[in-house]
C-alpha cells in the first residue's frame, strides 16, 4: 500500500473495515480495490472532538498545492449525521481541497460511536508536532470527563504509556500565564512540567518569566526548582537562653530529601517524609487549593482502581 494512503496502526485498528451500505456513487481506488464515496464538501460538518484549535495556513496552502497536483491521496473519514456526514478525521485535507476550489472529495464512511471518533481524533492528532502539548492535554481531560474513565483506561485505550496522559494533563494545573507561554513556544512542555512542584501559582510565574528572560535549559529550571524547595525545607533555630543556637528539628538525610523531590516530581505538590525507626514514618501532601487536592484525588484513586480490576481480572 501506498504510504500516503495510510491511515497509521492507531486509526487503522479503531476504524476496523469501511461500513457497509455505502451510496452508488462510489469509486475504486486502484492501490486496494477500497470503495470510496464522493462526497460535497459542503454536506461535511467538522468533528465536534477536534482537539485543533488552529490550523497553519502556510501548511494548508502547500497541501492544497500538492491536492491540486496530485490529487488527494488520501480519503478523508467520515461518519452519517442525518441526511448529513460529520468528519472523523483528515480535517487538513478537508480544509486544503476546500482552499484549493475543490466542490467534491473522496471519503471513506464509517460506522462510528462518539466515543469512538473521539478517540479517533485523539489518536490523529497525538503525535503531530504542530498540535500544542496543551491542545493534546485538554483531549485527554475532556475524554476523561465525557466517559468517566481513568487515565490507565484511556492510555490503554490509545496504546500509549499512562504517563503520558499523567504528564500532559498535568500542565492544565499551570497558571494562565505560564499555559500562554508554552502555547507561544516561549517555554517547552518541559519547563511547564519542571514548574509544577513548586505549588504556588505566583511562583509559577515569577520563574516561568525568568525562564523568559534568562533563556533557561529544562534541566537548570529543574535544578533551581529543586534548589528552591531544599532551601523552604531547612530547619528552624532556635536561640537558647545561653546565646547558643540550635535547629528546631533535625536536618533530613540526603536519602530523605532525593526520595522526598522525587515524591514531588512525580506530583507536582509539596511532599514531605518524614521516617522514624523500625521502618515507620508518615508521607504528607500539602495541597494549595481545591482543584489540586481533586487532582491528587484522582490520581492515587484511579491507581488503586486499575490495581484493584487487574487483581480481579
Amino acid at each position: 500500500m501506498n504510504k500516503e494512503r495510510r491511515l497509521g496502526r492507531g486509526l487503522e485498528a479503531l476504524l476496523g473495515r469501511p461500513a457497509d451500505g455505502l451510496s452508488q456513487a462510489t469509486e475504486q481506488t486502484p492501490q486496494t480495490g477500497e470503495q470510496i464515496e464522493m462526497l460535497s464538501v459542503y454536506q461535511v460538518d467538522a468533528n465536534p472532538f477536534q482537539p485543533r484549535a488552529e490550523f497553519d495556513d502556510s501548511d494548508l496552502e502547500s497541501l492544497s498545492g500538492s491536492i491540486n497536483d496530485h490529487g488527494m491521496l488520501q480519503p478523508i473519514v467520515v461518519r452519517r449525521a442525518g441526511e448529513r456526514f460529520q468528519l472523523i478525521s483528515g480535517e487538513r485535507r478537508l480544509r486544503a481541497a476546500i482552499k484549493a476550489g475543490w466542490a467534491d472529495v473522496p471519503a471513506r464512511v464509517q460506522v462510528a460511536e462518539d466515543r469512538q471518533v473521539h478517540e479517533l481524533a485523539i489518536v490523529e492528532n497525538l503525535q503531530r508536532k504542530d498540535l500544542s502539548p496543551l491542545e493534546k492535554a485538554a483531549s485527554f481531560q475532556s475524554y476523561l470527563e465525557s466517559y468517566k474513565c481513568t487515565q490507565e483506561e484511556l492510555a490503554s485505550r490509545l496504546k500509549i504509556d499512562r504517563s503520558t496522559v499523567a504528564n500532559l494533563i498535568r500542565l492544565l494545573e499551570l497558571p494562565e500565564e505560564v499555559q500562554s507561554a508554552i502555547r507561544s513556544t516561549s517555554i517547552s512542555q518541559g519547563h511547564g512540567r519542571a514548574l509544577l512542584p513548586l505549588g504556588d501559582k505566583q511562583q509559577q510565574i515569577t520563574f516561568c518569566r525568568r525562564i523568559q528572560r534568562e533563556s533557561l535549559s529544562v534541566r537548570a529550571t529543574e535544578e533551581i526548582v529543586q534548589e528552591i524547595i531544599r532551601n523552604s525545607d531547612e530547619p528552624l533555630h532556635v536561640i537558647g537562653s545561653d546565646g547558643t543556637k540550635s535547629q528546631a528539628k533535625g536536618r533530613k538525610s540526603e536519602q530523605i530529601a532525593a526520595l522526598e523531590q522525587e515524591f514531588r516530581t512525580a506530583l507536582g505538590m509539596k511532599v514531605d517524609l518524614k521516617q522514624g525507626t523500625r521502618g515507620k514514618g508518615k508521607l504528607v501532601l500539602h495541597f494549595r487549593s481545591h482543584d489540586e487536592f481533586d487532582r491528587i484525588h484522582k490520581i492515587l484513586c484511579d491507581q488503586s482502581a486499575a490495581v484493584s480490576k487487574n487483581q480481579v481480572g
